[in-house]
């Protein structure tokens, strides 16, 4: 009895992972730091709390991605450093995650989060259907982005995202969630903007705005961002805008204003060989956010940072450093996956290790295995709680054997 006790205590040691170690063997740290590029300080107003962490939330795509440090394939080159406080690779094709840093951190969207608006309204509206702008729409936050629309101006849809995908106009993010929101307008929009972020399985994803202007509440993470990227290059039209190198806004003969033209702010369609788009985003408290996606040689990468500042690197540039990394992984490289629309809604229970990747080679940094804190402590417990059962069934057998 006392062997076999024993002996499952030994296998639950065995199983559980040495931590990571620093290079000179002095220390062990639960996670690696990320790269980190030197960045001017800058003043910013405070951050928000964010909410609190479920584990259940850390773990989608992977144990592995349940790090607020660097998780990387095991045997490849460092990726870049760079200012971000967290970022994600991926491949937009087959959802596997290549690398990471803090995946699962929670971080101010700014202006990528009108990735989610165009992930939830272009299904619903018709680019060709022509609309008129409100006076509600117009009121955006003095100094912030706008593409210049004017009320009662009168616009087609497809004209409205292109203002909004190419100089991330406040205004026009108001326009199609008012569109989109149904009876609740805006507000509407937005609501249905969380609804479809938990569809997705962006679970640290909440919109408070439909622009990206700062909101008490709003939160996302690197994570979410290549989910709702994801879903946003699946739908052909917005492939087509994201690429669009400039837009004629039309004259509004009624309201004297002339026509103009805008150009895409995001300089990765004009300097990257390959580049299929994606958005950028600035607040002051969010800092610098950025989407980008690639392809090269037949795979498809998409890239997320945030909080990011722009020296030495801008955000874009930044975003184009990790792409190349990406590039030269080998293709079955992976420390975890994108889970797939509905897929958690479908199984709303579903235990950690049902989101962890079949197959996936362990994540490692780039000085040893970086791994989920609670999975060697969920086997230790499994182990040890199979030696109770065993223990407490030696000693009934003992026990029965002693009754007359």
């Amino acid at each position: 009895m006392r062997a076999a006790l024993l002996a499952v205590t030994a296998s639950a040691v065995l199983l559980a992972p040495a931590p990571v170690t620093a290079a000179t063997g002095a220390a062990a740290a639960a996670t690696v730091r990320c790269p980190r590029a030197p960045a001017p300080a800058v003043s910013r107003p405070p951050r928000p709390s964010p909410p609190a962490a479920v584990p259940e939330q850390r773990v989608v795509g992977g144990a592995g991605l349940a790090t607020s440090g660097l998780v990387v394939p095991a045997g490849v080159g460092a990726p870049p450093a760079v200012t971000a406080t967290s970022w994600l690779v991926a491949d937009l094709d087959t959802g596997q995650v290549l690398g990471g840093c803090g995946p699962h951190e929670y971080g101010t969207p700014a202006s990528v989060q009108k990735l989610l608006l165009a992930a939830t309204m272009l299904p619903r509206l018709d680019p060709k259907q022509t609309v008129t702008v409100t006076a509600a729409d117009m009121d955006i936050e003095p100094g912030s982005s706008a593409v210049g629309l004017v009320e009662d101006g009168r616009y087609t849809i497809e004209t409205v995202w292109l203002g909004l995908l190419l100089n991330s106009g406040n205004e026009a993010a108001n326009v199609l969630a008012r569109l989109g929101g149904g009876a609740d307008g805006v507000a509407g929009g937005v609501r249905a903007m969380n609804e479809q972020a938990h569809r997705l399985g962006a679970l640290q994803t909440h919109a408070v705005t439909a622009s990206g202007l700062d909101g008490r509440g709003q939160f996302t993470s690197a994570y979410d961002l290549a989910l709702i990227a994801r879903a946003c290059f699946a739908e052909p039209t917005f492939g087509r805008y994201a690429l669009t190198e400039q837009a004629q806004i039309p004259a509004q003969p009624a309201q004297r204003t002339k026509g103009f033209q805008i150009q895409n702010e995001n300089q990765l369609i004009y300097r990257y060989p390959g580049a299929l788009g994606g958005k950028t985003g600035f607040t002051d408290l969010a800092r610098h956010t950025y989407v980008g996606a690639a392809q090269r040689d037949g795979r498809r990468l998409v890239v997320t940072l945030l909080g990011a500042e722009p020296a030495p690197m801008r955000g874009w540039e930044q975003g184009a450093a990790l792409l190349d990394w990406g590039f030269t992984l080998p293709r079955d490289a992976a420390v975890g996956r994108l889970v797939e629309p509905g897929e958690l809604m479908a199984t709303p229970s579903a235990a950690p290790s049902e989101l962890a990747v079949p197959g996936t080679p362990r994540p490692a940094a780039a000085s040893g295995p970086v791994r989920s804190g609670s999975g060697w402590l969920w086997s230790v417990t499994a182990l040890s709680g199979a030696g109770v059962l065993l223990l407490g069934g030696l000693l009934w057998r003992r026990r029965r054997r002693r009754l007359p």
